[in-house]
């Protein structure tokens, strides 16, 4: 069926563009929210990281805001990763997780990461960072 005022749709899709996923990832709202709250400026640096690590834990207490904050720790890490690190790059494994594959190609689930630095602290946002900047 085509119908004139949609337009054309293409048949297939491609690849999701990086630079508009990176973009997507990054928003991270709700740790931003938390980190300004905190006088913390997340700037997208092992730095930052390092700061967020230092944050008083509140959260823990919150059932409802923990996976959400975790998650956002996660795609931030993420973040900081995909733009200081040479050759590291975002992936949408099928399952729909985002992962960052590093140039070695070894593939880093930043999201499980966060939300295990949400729920107990271990590892640092900054020791997993040092880790992956280090492969």
């Amino acid at each position: 069926m085509k119908i004139p005022f949609l337009g054309h749709r293409p048949e297939k899709r491609g690849a999701p563009d990086p630079e508009g996923l990176a973009e997507l990832l990054a928003e991270c709202e709700l740790l931003r929210s938390h980190a300004s709250r905190a006088g913390v400026q997340l700037d997208d640096t092992a730095a930052s990281l390092e700061a967020l690590d230092q944050l008083v834990p509140g959260w823990r207490d919150d059932e409802e805001i923990l996976p959400w904050l975790g998650n956002d720790a996660g795609l931030y890490l993420g973040t900081v990763i995909v733009r200081t690190v040479p050759g590291a790059a975002w992936q949408i494994r099928p399952d729909g997780q985002p992962v960052v594959r590093l140039a070695s190609g070894r593939e880093f689930d930043v999201v499980a990461s966060g939300q295990e630095w949400a729920r107990s602290g271990v590892p640092e946002l900054s020791q997993s960072y040092a880790e992956v900047a280090e492969a």
